[in-house]
């Protein structure tokens, strides 16, 4: 019979990861550790490791638990609209979470309700025409894409035009000269919408 940590029986791993996901959405990413958790719970730091082992495997429940909140029902029928809209809940569940990008591209979370998501895209896809192939690549580049202009949309101060115009103008940059303006128009809503159109509309490979 396995002995249990004094103080373990209150808790669940869904518990910690609750308590985890409050201290990113107060603090933020980089004060999120098993110590700051065991703190906010009230608890010493080996009950949280009892449930969650270590920091990493924190960080990869973390990531699954603000995935599991995306609604797998209700989607459009036909598959090309289907995996835009499966993409924009993603973008929306990141978006709940402070710094709610950097965790999930930072873990490797192969956990139920990633799996769940990632099938489901997988699944539009296919039902459009994709191979098992292309359907697999085509969603590792939504999701990079995803995760990247989410990252910089959390992280966003506010893009300085000028500083970057004199950049461009100071050295020998003519094609960026000729398309500086459009780097930093556009809202992040609307990058995101052209990016799964480009996306979704590459030929296939």
């Amino acid at each position: 019979m396995t002995k249990r940590q004094p103080g373990t029986d209150r808790l669940e791993p869904r518990t910690v990861v609750a308590a985890a996901l409050r201290l990113l959405d107060d603090q933020g990413l980089d004060a999120v550790s098993t110590r700051a958790v065991a703190g906010l719970l009230g608890v010493r730091m080996n009950t949280v490791l009892w449930h969650v082992k270590t920091k990493s495997r924190l960080l990869e429940l973390m990531a699954d638990a603000v995935v599991a909140d995306i609604p797998l029902d209700g989607l459009p029928e036909a598959a090309p609209q289907r995996a835009r809209e499966l993409m924009r809940r993603y973008r929306a569940a990141l978006l709940r979470h402070r710094d709610g990008a950097a965790l999930v591209a930072g873990t490797y979370a192969a956990e139920p309700a990633t799996l769940r998501f990632a099938d489901a895209v997988v699944a539009a896809l296919t039902r459009g025409g994709a191979t098992p192939r292309q359907a697999a690549w085509t969603l590792s580049a939504l999701v990079y894409f995803t995760l990247g202009l989410t990252q910089e949309e959390q992280g966003a101060t506010g893009a300085d035009e000028s500083r970057l115009r004199a950049a461009v103008a100071a050295g020998s940059y003519p094609a960026l000269a000729e398309a500086v303006g459009h780097l930093v128009e556009g809202t992040f809503d609307e990058r995101f919408e052209d990016g799964l159109d480009r996306i979704l509309t590459w030929p296939a490979g």
